[in-house]
């Protein structure tokens, strides 16, 4: 099989074309659920996360989470890796660092950016560098006046060496204080988004783009030139998500109108990833905590991932 000429980006986002002729692009996005190490970062909120803080985060812990983070990655990649993985919820470089070690038969290497975020978590970008060339990265600032939230992380690489990706990786600010009350920030977030799709298509009219993150809001179609594709799966009653018994999708991806018939995506959720939900029935995310109570689990959100076919 051969790799279409494509350009993405990845809000993950890609410039214009079509890809070469290789395998078809395997992209995951996955939130993992407060992805800390158990060192203080100064002028971050992290306390929580030190082996004296609520959560008890231990040397061994980390070491566990990393370990379920790796699995969940190489399970989904099989023997071929997935070109791009886009995390949510990750401190700093050293997490990065570790993450790509236990998967370092993949050739991971990583983009990211410290962010204002209050918690101290960020978003980044896996790429295996057989197969991916990072050309250039900034993130993309979300002005919430006096609130802090994570960046946009912008990506321009090159795929097999031949086609031009732009690549974004996006968590919204949460929906802490209730929905329609935090609203507005999410709105300002999705702003930021628009303007760089419009960017590159005022460009590059044909570009195929791909937009990638937590979205923290139920799938809907709110930026131009855009396809949520997350919106079929979330009428059939799947999720990425469960809260008090419900599922939603709030881990999201967007496609531009070229590639809308050539993907397909999927929310990743094999038995191990699962567990019984005694209170609402049924399944939910084997989560790492429950409230402050280590469970050991993977993470409260379960991973998509999109295929993009040879044209």
């Amino acid at each position: 099989m051969t790799f279409p000429r494509l350009i993405l980006m990845v809000l993950l986002g890609v410039e214009c074309g079509f890809l070469v002729a290789q395998e078809p692009l395997t992209i995951i996005s996955y939130n993992v659920e407060n992805l800390f190490d158990c060192q203080h970062d100064t002028l971050k909120n992290d306390y929580s996360f030190l082996p004296d803080g609520d959560h008890h985060w231990t040397y061994h812990k980390y070491q566990t989470k990393l370990d379920r983070i790796a699995q969940v990655v190489v399970n989904i990649s099989g023997w071929e890796s997935a070109a791009l993985v886009g995390l949510c919820e990750v401190e700093n470089a050293r997490c990065l660092r570790d993450l790509c070690y236990r998967l370092k038969r993949f050739h991971y290497h990583y983009v990211h950016y410290e962010s204002e975020d209050e918690r101290g978590i960020d978003v980044a970008l896996l790429y295996d560098s057989t197969k991916v060339k990072v050309l250039d990265s900034r993130p993309l600032c979300v002005d919430l006046n006096e609130d802090n939230t994570r960046d946009i992380l912008y990506v321009k690489a090159l795929l097999h060496e031949s086609d031009t990706m732009y690549a974004m990786v996006c968590h919204l600010p949460s929906r802490l204080g209730g929905g329609a009350a935090t609203e507005w920030k999410r709105l300002k977030a999705k702003q930021v988004i628009q303007q760089q799709i419009d960017s590159i298509l005022h460009q590059q009219p044909q570009a195929n783009i791909v937009v990638m993150g937590d979205m923290n809001s139920e799938a809907k179609n709110d930026l131009n030139g855009m396809s949520n594709q997350m919106i079929v799966l979330e009428q059939v009653g799947q999720g990425t998500h469960k809260y008090q018994g419900v599922w939603s999708c709030l881990d999201q991806y967007y496609v531009s109108k070229e590639l809308k018939d050539r993907v397909s995506v999927q929310i990743y959720s094999p038995e191990w990833l699962l567990e019984e939900d005694n209170k609402y029935l049924d399944y939910q995310p084997k989560r790492t905590f429950v409230g402050f109570r280590y469970h050991g689990g993977y993470s409260d959100h379960m991973p998509i991932v999109l295929t993009i076919m040879s044209k």
